[in-house]
């Protein structure tokens, strides 16, 4: 069984994390579980309200900005403790094209 967990740092991204969240996969051949995770580094706005709309597995609050280095520490932190055999990294402004994070995988996966 294989799990990977998409892990995005945040930070006041209310206006963007739609775009981003669609742009992810939704299913990926190879893979049993795919979750995702934001990690808000302290926003302002209403990223973690929009994330759970959106249907974001996991939401990791940070009460004040660490910075993306810490925010990156946190998610692979938590998800190793999700079981994540996968961790997969992106932003939350969608400069990253969600839909080719199966052919980033690919590889690990085969």
């Amino acid at each position: 069984m294989v799990k990977v967990i998409i892990q995005i740092p945040c930070k006041d991204e209310e206006l963007t994390l739609p775009s981003t969240f669609h742009d992810l996969p939704k299913h990926i051949p190879g893979v049993d579980q795919l979750e995702y995770m934001i990690i808000n580094d302290g926003s302002s706005d209403r990223t973690s309200d929009i994330a759970r709309e959106l249907g974001f597995h996991h939401i990791v609050e940070l009460k004040a900005n660490r910075g993306l280095g810490k925010a990156f520490h946190y998610g692979i932190t938590r998800g190793l403790m999700l079981g994540a055999d996968i961790i997969v990294n992106t932003d939350g402004d969608n400069q990253y094209p969600g839909h080719r994070i199966p052919d980033l995988i690919a590889p690990i996966l085969a």
